[in-house]
């Protein structure tokens, strides 16, 4: 089955929740999968021949938390074009601001700029109507799961 790196920019711990309910999913499909919480570069950079699963939740401005902007920022400015990558992507946000699930759009637009593939559609979770995010996600991830190889 696939291994799975499980990335995770999270402000109150919902995405780190949905990474981690994530992980089990994948798990129990027979998927390897591993949750960084703190993302490095180095992490990232083993899993580009695998598959990567970004869980990021976003800042009132639109911005990506402070726990993964670091890795995104390496991502930019070390990794350029990336056309090995596989992955899939889910964006917690509050429709209420102006950025809704802007720091999932900023990552996923960086990723298919480095011609990235995507496997399936990104998931966009607004905390008004789904406060808990899980119960959107684990479905979702079901289905992402059953599309690794």
């Amino acid at each position: 089955m696939a291994e799975v790196g499980i990335f995770v920019g999270t402000m109150y711990g919902n995405s780190l929740l949905v990474a981690e309910e994530a992980e089990a999913i994948l798990k129990k499909q027979g998927h390897k999968a591993t949750v960084f919480e703190d993302p490095e570069l180095s992490d990232w950079q083993y899993y580009r021949h695998h598959y990567v699963l970004v869980v990021t939740s976003t800042t009132g401005q639109g911005d990506l938390p402070d726990s993964i902007v670091p890795l995104f920022q390496a991502i930019k400015d070390e990794v350029g074009y990336q056309p090995e990558l596989r992955y899939g992507l889910i964006a917690l946000g509050d429709n209420n601001y102006d950025h809704f699930c802007g720091g999932g759009k900023q990552f996923d637009a960086l990723l298919q700029e480095q011609g990235a593939t995507r496997i399936g559609n990104v998931l966009a979770i607004d905390a008004n109507d789904h406060p808990e995010p899980e119960v959107v996600a684990n479905p979702w991830i079901e289905q992402w799961g059953a599309l690794l190889s």
